[in-house]
């Protein structure tokens, strides 16, 4: 069996990491059970996200996270790109991209629109500057990094990419490529990775929709946690978890039980 885990919600959430997780990582390394973490983080490169985890005692490497960028990355390698690409994500993020050609303004044709999470960065114009590109004949490939609605933030509930990706497609009637959670195709991606069957894997996430039924309409089992986003509300809209816990240090107790 292998396992995929959420971050946010799952391990920490914002600065503060969630009781037991760094047990469960080590769990899981001292076992040798394949495993990645995956995430539609696409507001930092991977090598923060390491040194986010190191600094709440999980140690592990970049080959073990899989976020949206490095998917698109992946596509974008083996159909290069004719025109520049526009990317609108933070620039920590964007630098994943380099080696390839990218839009810095103006209306030069461009051969993708790759949207990430911007958080407060996003202005009226920017998300005017996307539509546009998104308006040119022939139209470029319309590539979201994730559907996730919102996260859980320190301060509170916060927006994520979702929102700003409907409100291009419904204003180019252009739909998006979603390269993230819960794209079947990302999870697909994870799985191959880890040389495993859908079968035989498991998600473990705060995320009802993205991580449970995403997961589940891959052909995985999807594991729901009761911190990060989690609302008990979540099990009143027909999406059933395989399992429901109330946090990822009862994960090691569950997983004996399926074995």
């Amino acid at each position: 069996m292998s396992i995929l885990f959420d971050l946010d919600g799952v391990f920490y959430q914002g600065d503060k990491a969630i009781e037991g997780g760094a047990e469960v990582a080590l769990w899981v390394q001292k076992n040798n059970i394949p495993h990645l973490f995956i995430t539609n983080t696409s507001s930092r490169p991977r090598s923060a996200l390491v040194s986010k985890l190191a600094s709440f005692g999980i140690n592990t490497d970049e080959s073990h996270i899989l976020t949206p960028t490095i998917a698109t990355l992946h596509r974008l390698k083996q159909q290069p790109p004719e025109h520049p690409i526009a990317l609108f994500m933070p620039n920590a993020t964007q630098a994943e991209f380099a080696g390839f050609s990218l839009w810095h303004g103006g209306n030069r044709p461009v051969s993708a629109v790759i949207i990430g999470d911007m958080g407060e960065l996003w202005t009226f114009q920017t998300l005017n500057q996307a539509f546009r590109l998104l308006m040119q004949r022939p139209p470029p490939q319309f590539i979201a990094l994730g559907m996730t609605r919102y996260w859980q933030a320190s301060d509170g509930l916060r927006l994520d990419v979702a929102p700003f990706i409907v409100a291009l497609e419904h204003a180019t009637g252009i739909k998006a490529q979603v390269m993230g959670k819960p794209a079947r195709a990302f999870y697909q991606t994870a799985i191959d990775i880890l040389g495993s069957t859908a079968e035989k894997t498991i998600m473990v996430g705060d995320d009802i929709h993205g991580d449970v039924a995403g997961a589940q309409n891959a052909g995985l089992q999807g594991v729901l946690v009761k911190t990060g986003k989690y609302r008990p509300e979540d099990m009143q809209q027909g999406i059933q978890p395989n399992a429901l816990l109330n946090s990822i240090g009862d994960l090691p107790d569950w997983w004996q039980q399926q074995i």
